[in-house]
């Protein structure tokens, strides 16, 4: 290729870092899946510890991508996360670079 793009036709650069990571990707994805979710919910579905979930929970929030609600049900507190459409659009261009990748490897193999 004639331009910066590298071999594999996408410039490394331009990946989402803050999807990139597997478990801010699994939520994100999740989330894209419903209404909205609560933290229980995210924790058994990515098998988070809740440390670890709620740190890159606050990084996801941090960067617009999810919406966060508190609340209480009765007398417990209860916190739902939703997808913006910041990271609903993030989600699919994502989802679009990594299938060019793959795409490209389909067509040129080499």
């Amino acid at each position: 290729m004639s331009d910066d793009t590298g071999e594999i036709g996408f410039k490394p650069d331009a990946i989402d870092e803050l999807l990139h990571n597997p478990l801010r990707l699994a939520i994100v994805t999740a989330l894209s899946q419903v209404e909205q979710g609560d933290f229980n919910w995210l924790k058994e579905l990515t098998r988070a510890t809740d440390g670890n979930l709620a740190t890159h929970l606050r990084k996801l929030e941090d960067s617009s991508y999810i919406k966060v609600t508190k609340t209480y049900s009765g007398r417990k507190p209860v916190t739902y996360y939703a997808l913006t459409d910041t990271g609903s659009i993030a989600l699919k261009n994502y989802i679009a670079m990594l299938a060019s990748i793959v795409k490209k490897f389909e067509t040129d193999p080499h």
